[in-house]
């Protein structure tokens, strides 16, 4: 593999860790696999990369591949990207090897306080498979108003976190989940991680409860090594008194002892990469947003790309480090 660019970055400045717990330390690999593209024509990859954030704090990072490329940074949330670029007149296939070590902590509740007005509206507004205030949530917040046990936000909160984890099955059969659209979990009742919490986030968004997407990969905490299968998804929500608060609903319908830690604390078994949907890295994808961003995106020509890229994902736990 010819490496065009190889970037190692020390992390100096980090957010404050939100738990107490002590750090855990792994090495996170993203490889993009031999990926071949239209010939003739100029090809743009974007791959997403995991930033310092609550909870995570990036030690080294190592960027690799036979394109030239550099990092960019998507204007809204600030997810970042590794931007890659073939020309018109290359044939060199695309593969890319990008790796991190990293500590992480799990994360409890931070940042209290009133929220940039900016940032509040933010995380009220709609997007494309996530309504806010549609009559197809009405019948469900109904059942919300009835079990909640009072009328604040906090309550009201804690009872969309019961009904989703309680009513939405977890499950990948047939078609139409995992693209993280309410209006499916509304009518289905079932998905994955993408399902349960767009949901979660339409109701809590049309109550008033300003809430932001995130998504990333699982890194269990109870095997030191091995091949990830596919991203993970999870939500935080805000309350001015006691600020951000983690939940992870689909994992809480998955594992029932976890239910009431993964309300507000999420364990140090994940990695971020992005937040927010409906996001635009280019010209491209501001006609056609990304729905969200954990896998790359292709441009050729100028034009999204619907042809498969081939990834693979692995970590490895670095306890002495």
């Amino acid at each position: 593999m010819r490496h065009f660019l190889t970037t190692i970055l020390c992390c100096l400045a980090i957010p404050a860790f939100c738990a107490h717990a002590e750090e855990r330390h792994f090495e996170f690999i993203y490889e993009v696999l031999n990926s071949d593209f239209p010939q003739g024509e100029a090809v743009e990859v974007y791959v997403p990369i995991p930033s310092n954030s609550i909870g995570q704090k990036i030690l080294t990072q190592s960027l690799q591949s036979t394109w030239q490329g550099g990092i960019g940074e998507e204007a809204i949330h600030g997810n970042r990207y590794y931007h890659l670029r073939r020309d018109a007149g290359d044939s060199t296939p695309l593969e890319a090897r990008l790796s991190w070590t990293l500590a992480r902590q799990a994360v409890e509740a931070y940042g209290a306080g009133e929220l940039a007005e900016s940032q509040r509206l933010r995380a009220l507004e709609a997007d494309l498979l996530v309504p806010v205030n549609h009559e197809i949530l009405q019948p469900i917040l109904k059942e919300i108003y009835a079990n909640r046990s009072n009328e604040s936000s906090a309550a009201t909160a804690r009872a969309i976190y019961d009904w989703v984890v309680d009513n939405v099955d977890y499950k990948k059969t047939g078609s139409g989940w995992g693209n993280g659209d309410a209006f499916w979990a509304c009518n289905e009742r079932y998905g994955n991680c993408t399902d349960f919490h767009a949901l979660f986030i339409s109701l809590a968004r049309s109550e008033g409860i300003p809430a932001q997407f995130e998504i990333g990969f699982p890194v269990p905490a109870d095997r030191p090594e091995g091949q990830i299968g596919g991203y993970h998804c999870w939500v935080h929500f805000y309350l001015p008194e006691t600020g951000w608060l983690p939940i992870d609903a689909s994992e809480a319908a998955k594992h029932p002892e976890m239910r009431e830690a993964l309300y507000g604390g999420n364990p140090a078994d994940r990695i971020h990469f992005s937040s927010g949907r409906d996001l635009v890295l280019s010209e491209a994808s501001r006609k056609q947003p990304l729905n969200y961003f954990i896998y790359p995106y292709a441009e050729v020509a100028g034009e999204p790309w619907p042809g498969k890229i081939k990834t693979r994902f692995s970590y490895r736990d670095l306890p002495g480090l």
